[in-house]
């Protein structure tokens, strides 16, 4: 009895890819659409907040933000990021994915309206509300990755799954291009109709007034899409292994399953009493989880905080970059909205040309190859182009070699999505049991953010010039690109090692691999099969 799985976990973990799964990607996925977005957007919103609230009178260049204005605006909605997916993973667990779920969505329509609404003209009230409102649309995105990564592992059939979860993520790379398009087309309409000379000709003309509209419109677009998907988070059933493994309700879970998979599906009330008397139910804080689960959570959480480290250190670079290649002109060439379109464009470009097709090659592959390779050759790939950008750094610098040097830059943004970016968010949603699974995730990704604050700010220090009279105005001698490349470098091939840390789960039902579905004695029997097994389909 102990080993046989439930009939309806069983019924989801063989159905047919159905239309059922491709309304769940799209459900799920709107929640990283609205985060992908709102943290692209963020990038072209500062330089004009900086023209227009810090501009000074006769200054050679365009106002910017101070380091530490653009460190708050930038970082605040990461550490609501992090607050949020610690919180709702745990009420996750606690209330049900579902009850939770429209929650989170709320919150991030009601703080994305919000953050382009000001209360007061000065500089500081304007940032202050803006900072406010993004901490709390990072809570609200925060919440979504632990349980939309959760919803959508236990809806999905064990074949395709890491597909589906995949694909979830994957939205993050159509809410870029959308974000990037959409401030494109804004910023030619505004540009076309209220015309401005560039910086250096007229400063104060430079700016119009309705520049103040552009920052406004660009954000408070990001609430759409996921004001467009409430009704259909609402309407979507609890996931049948909260209702049957977590909740204890047979008949619920069967009947929402057989709605779903449109077919009839027989409650098993005495099978999930069984089960619940095999099984101590063990928390997280246990010395059972720790004994079964310590190393899982280990191995994803590192991983996840060293790639992100890596991936969020990127932005630092990326204006150097597009500038040194001819992509961006300098400010003063520019007035204020033509700034805006132009970043907009190279930063769409990058986006198409490395960032979405690195997430599509994960959902085509990961379940061929599996998650464990993959992550192993980006980690891979990713120290190699780490160093090999910033050994002969010298060289890249010079004119005739900075076209190489953005392919090779692309290229690790590409192994970065088509290896530990996506694999990071898919194996937490898989590995651990359905009571503490949403928790788990939500610790993992909290890691990954953290790694992120990290990487946006400890980098953005690192990579100042060795010359304290080079560095950037505001900031303090830090150690060179080169040298914070090399960092980088090291960081990706601590993940190389720690992903070793992380099982494989390719092609096994949940239980199978949270050990669910063993009583006691044949706990340890089944991990250890498991684990043979495992090894032999790598």
């Amino acid at each position: 009895m102990a080993g046989e799985q439930l009939q309806v976990l069983n019924a989801l973990d063989v159905a047919k890819t159905q239309w059922y799964h491709f309304t769940a990607i799209i459900i799920a996925g709107m929640g990283f659409f609205t985060d992908a977005y709102d943290l692209f957007c963020i990038s072209l919103v500062t330089k004009l907040l900086g023209r227009i609230y810090y501009h000074v009178d006769g200054a050679g260049k365009p106002g910017t933000l101070p380091p530490n204005v653009s460190a708050a605006v930038n970082g605040v909605a990461l550490c609501g990021t992090l607050a949020g997916q610690l919180f709702f993973g745990w009420l996750g667990d606690k209330l049900g994915r579902k009850k939770v779920y429209g929650l989170t969505l709320m919150l991030m329509v009601v703080c994305s309206v919000a953050s382009g609404l000001s209360f007061g003209h000065t500089p500081k009230s304007v940032m202050v509300t803006l900072c406010f409102f993004r901490f709390w649309l990072g809570f609200g995105i925060g919440g979504d990755y632990p349980l939309s990564a959760t919803i959508m592992s236990e809806y999905a059939n064990k074949k395709t799954r890491g597909a589906f979860i995949a694909a979830v993520f994957a939205m993050q790379g159509f809410g870029i291009l959308s974000g990037g398009l959409f401030a494109i087309i804004l910023s030619s309409a505004f540009n076309a109709t209220f015309k401005a000379p560039p910086y250096a000709v007229d400063a104060l003309r430079s700016t119009v007034p309705q520049a103040d509209y552009v920052w406004r419109i660009i954000l408070m677009v990001g609430a759409l899409p996921a004001a467009l998907t409430y009704y259909w988070r609402m309407k979507m059933p609890e996931t049948a292994r909260y209702t049957a493994l977590v909740a204890k309700n047979a008949k619920q879970a069967a009947s929402d399953m057989s709605k779903v998979l449109q077919m009839d599906i027989e409650a098993e009330p005495q099978k999930i009493n069984q089960m619940v008397k095999e099984k101590s139910g063990f928390g997280l804080f246990t010395k059972e989880f720790a004994k079964r689960h310590g190393f899982h959570l280990l191995g994803t959480t590192t991983t996840w905080f060293l790639l992100d480290i890596a991936y969020y250190s990127q932005n630092l670079f990326q204006k150097d970059i597009f500038s040194a290649i001819g992509w961006i002109p300098p400010a003063k060439s520019m007035n204020a909205i033509e700034e805006v379109y132009r970043i907009a464009r190279a930063q769409t470009l990058i986006a198409l040309c490395s960032t979405v097709p690195g997430y599509w090659f994960t959902v085509a592959l990961i379940d061929k190859i599996g998650r464990f390779a993959i992550q192993l050759m980006g980690f891979f790939f990713m120290t190699a182009f780490m160093f090999a950008l910033a050994i002969p750094y010298d060289h890249w610098t010079h004119r005739d070699n900075r076209i190489g040097f953005v392919i090779m830059y692309s290229l690790t943004f590409f192994f970065a999505n088509f290896g530990p970016n996506a694999t990071t968010f898919v194996v937490p949603a898989e590995i651990f049991p359905s009571r503490l699974r949403s928790t788990c995730h939500g610790i993992s990704a909290a890691a990954g953010k953290l790694g992120a604050i990290v990487g946006a700010f400890g980098f953005l220090y690192l990579a100042q010039n060795q010359d304290k009279s080079k560095a950037d105005a505001g900031y303090p001698a830090g150690i060179g690109v080169k040298n914070s490349l090399v960092v980088l470098g090291v960081i990706n091939a601590l993940g190389f090692l720690f992903t070793f840390l992380v099982p494989e789960s390719k092609g096994k039902s949940l239980e199978e691999m949270s050990g669910e579905n063993e009583d006691g004695e044949h706990q340890g029997e089944a991990e250890h099969s498991s684990a043979h097994n495992s090894r032999l389909d790598v």
